[in-house]
């Protein structure tokens, strides 16, 4: 049974109260923040308790969960946001494929896990896929109330949801891990994590939770979600075949060590792309009435990004080796050769993912699945020749591809899509220029012979002033945003 269709004088319910773009931009970095110091804190104590191994087995089963959710939606979740009548219309057909597909492919990773984990180099590691693998239908229950929540730009409860699932599952794995149950504490304090914080997303969710099958939407909503879901398989291929040939060729062991090495090259991504990413496909997506103004607003973000964003990288490239000795200790330290390149490699994947959202708005997602095979196509030949140097060549492989072939197919899109090359590169050269500065006191500090980790904190101080100085420059554009978001500039007039 599907909910009924309001009529033209009546709010939606989802979007009567919306906050602003601005507000929920704000919570969703509080969120992401506030989760990211909790897990760093949490990681650091559970990769101490394991070690590499552990760690390892572990990722193995991650990749599998991250593989699966990839798709198991068929992507049909994100035409809640975008859609440009009332949700609730969709939202039951939504809610029916997102729960049948996520069990389909649940009860296919059960079968498949034995198979998986030998290929990955971890045959012991089949129960802990198999475990994590039993995430993927509470994920298809959400799907609904959390592209609702998207949508209604509120962040504050998502913020709450994200906290109970961080710290709950977090709390469990510590928990068994010195208790002695390995890399299953991990799966374990996963999937509570999970099961509680899906539960809360469906009472909190802006429209009760309603299965439904309208076959007049099946055609559209299948035709939108299935080249997204296309195109997020190949994303994954390129996020994670790393770590696919890594575990294949180099052993679980060097998985955990790259993993650790890549979860910490992903903090930048994590605490400024994904809040981003949670509200300007929703927020751009109603500045479609008026294109010069939701150019101005990419080419915006595109600045205050790069301004945030080059100078962390750059510290954490530099000085990849004494930060990771320092927080995780010597049995980590070879995870350092591949955190150089990773962290150069996460500036890039900011700029990549804010141009994804926006080609998927202006509707070029054909587009998007070009530039994702051309990437994969240039990707997989040189992960296998770069695999021979260890996870430092992989990482260095990562982050050639994405320079010298991703960035420019990037640029030419973007030009088909109104917003010309030299636009967006005059939002970088500032920042790039600081960053060479920044690696150049790094160095001299590091040759200074001081301790760690005295000789980090001087950088990480050089390098927050020089955030601040370029946040400074950049003054106009965050005005603009923050105008916009206070005045409705990104709600529907």
């Amino acid at each position: 049974m599907t909910a009924p269709v309001q009529g033209p004088g009546t709010a939606s319910p989802v979007t009567a109260k919306a906050p602003g773009a601005s507000a929920a931009l704000a919570w969703s970095l509080l969120n992401t923040g506030v989760a990211k110091l909790g897990t760093l804190g949490i990681g650091i104590l559970l990769a101490r308790i394991l070690g590499p191994d552990s760690y390892g087995t572990f990722a193995v089963a991650m990749v599998a969960l991250l593989a699966v959710l990839t798709f198991n939606e068929l992507g049909v979740s994100l035409a809640i946001v975008r859609w440009p009548g009332d949700p609730a219309d969709i939202a039951p057909t939504v809610t029916t494929i997102s729960i049948l597909s996520s069990c389909l492919f649940c009860l296919a990773g059960l079968w498949a896990a034995p198979w998986f984990a030998a290929a990955m180099g971890d045959p012991d590691a089949a129960g802990v896929v198999r475990l994590m693998v039993c995430c993927v239908p509470i994920s298809g229950v959400v799907a609904t109330p959390a592209a609702l929540l998207q949508r209604s730009f509120d962040q504050k409860t998502k913020m709450a949801i994200d906290q109970v699932n961080v710290w709950l599952g977090a709390v469990i794995s510590i928990v068994l891990a010195l208790a002695g149950f390995g890399a299953m504490s991990l799966a374990i304090g996963r999937l509570a994590g999970t099961v509680v914080s899906g539960i809360m997303f469906v009472v909190k969710s802006p429209l009760p939770l309603r299965a439904g099958l309208d076959r007049k939407l099946l055609k559209p909503l299948l035709g939108f979600g299935l080249p997204l879901a296309g195109t997020s398989i190949i994303v994954f291929c390129l996020g994670y075949f790393d770590q696919l040939v890594i575990g294949n060729l180099l052993g679980p062991t060097m998985l955990g060590l790259y993993v650790l090495a890549f979860n910490l090259a992903s903090w930048p991504v994590s605490v400024l792309s994904q809040p981003l990413r949670s509200v300007a496909p929703a927020a751009l997506a109603r500045l479609q009435h008026d294109p010069p103004r939701m150019r101005a607003t990419v080419t915006a973000l595109t600045g205050v990004l790069t301004v945030v964003t080059f100078p962390a990288v750059t510290l954490l490239a530099i000085q990849a080796g004494p930060i990771v000795q320092f927080v995780y200790g010597d049995a980590w330290a070879g995870a350092a050769a591949a955190l150089t390149w990773l962290a150069m490699l996460a500036g890039l994947r900011i700029f990549f993912e804010l141009i994804y959202d926006y080609l998927v708005v202006v509707g070029l997602t054909g587009s998007i699945l070009t530039i994702q095979v051309c990437w994969l196509v240039a990707l997989v030949p040189a992960l296998l020749l770069g695999a021979a140097d260890g996870i430092a060549g992989i990482a260095r492989a990562q982050f050639l591809v994405a320079a010298a072939v991703v960035l420019p197919i990037y640029l030419w899109r973007l030009r088909t899509a109104g917003i010309g090359p030299a636009r967006m590169l005059r939002q970088g050269w500032l920042p790039a220029l600081c960053s060479a500065l920044l690696s150049g006191f790094a160095i001299l500090v590091d040759r200074a012979g001081l301790q760690p980790p005295f000789a980090q904190l001087i950088s990480a101080a050089a390098a927050i002033a020089m955030m601040a100085g370029l946040l400074w420059i950049k003054r106009a554009d965050i005005s603009m945003l923050k105008a916009m978001g206070r005045s409705g500039g990104l709600d529907d007039d």
